[in-house]
């Protein structure tokens, strides 16, 4: 079993401050050449964040108006794929990265570092801090957003950070309960995997590689197939996804299955929509 890096730079030129915008072809390439390289000789760690990296809604998804669509999307395709998927605390509950008003809300000392030595270098104190705040490791590490009681109902104290200011409407209390929710989700996304081997057991795919938009693939075994889609855009899309009209839908991100043109149409994907359909051959 192998954790790898190298998706973690995707966003990232010659320094993690440099920071470039997202492209998704980049993700798929990488993730992809992972499937693929451990096929047959390996087990791939799935992961999106961890305690050196910022928040994925943030990062690669959508966190205002989108944020809970684009983190069950990402949520979708990163748990359908070949491997052992984690989730870092607060991944399920669409947790965002911090808003850091200044260097001084930081403490990861190598953040710090980077500010103190970026602005004697002579660089634009407001851009240094524009990259803290999208690659800053602390995004990763303010307190678990429990309810909307003092401090997310972390501690009684005071915090060794501050807690993100969304925890009144981001919070694990608001989420349990509500099938709509992020966390809610991530239930139904640990269920598939126990319940549907083709998830833990079946082949890899990759479809579509060099869109910009969706993230597609299929996992296979025997005669059960599933499809993933992933639109990773604001934007309605449509993508050709020959053989699967009419195919089960087992999971999706959006309230209603059916689309509002009222064809069942697995190619077309509204903003930041997710699906997982599912055939047997034969």
């Amino acid at each position: 079993m192998i954790f790898q890096f190298e998706h973690v730079g995707v966003d990232q030129g010659a320094t993690k401050w440099d920071v470039l915008p997202f492209d998704l072809r980049r993700l798929k390439a990488v993730l992809g050449r992972w499937q693929d390289g451990l096929a047959d000789v390996g087990w791939n760690s799935l992961y999106w964040n961890n305690h050196d990296q910022p928040r994925v809604v943030s990062r690669f998804g959508d966190d205002g108006a989108h944020r809970v669509r684009s983190a069950k999307a990402l949520g979708t395709v990163l748990h359908l794929q070949r491997g052992t998927p984690y989730v870092y605390q607060g991944e399920e509950l669409g947790m965002t990265n911090f808003p850091w008003a200044s260097a001084d809300d930081l403490r990861d000392i190598e953040s710090l570092n980077h500010y103190a030595e970026a602005v004697a270098r002579g660089e634009d104190p407001g851009r240094v801090l524009d990259a803290l705040r999208a690659m800053s490791r602390d995004n990763a590490r303010t307190p678990v957003q429990w309810d909307g009681s003092s401090h997310a109902g972390f501690t009684t104290g005071e915090p060794w950070i501050d807690v993100n200011p969304n925890y009144p409407e981001v919070n694990a209390a608001a989420q349990v309960d509500d099938p709509r929710s992020v966390f809610c989700h991530y239930r139904k996304l640990i269920e598939l995997r126990h319940t549907e081997p083709v998830v833990a057991h079946g082949d890899f795919t990759m479809l579509l590689p060099d869109d910009e938009a969706v993230y597609a693939f299929t996992r296979r075994l025997g005669d059960v197939e599933l499809l993933v889609l992933g639109n990773f855009s604001g934007d309605d899309v449509h993508v050709d996804v020959d053989g699967w009209d009419g195919a089960e839908l087992v999971l999706g991100n959006y309230a209603d299955a059916a689309h509002p043109c009222g064809k069942a149409d697995p190619g077309a994907l509204r903003p930041w929509e997710a699906r997982v359909h599912r055939r047997v051959h034969g």
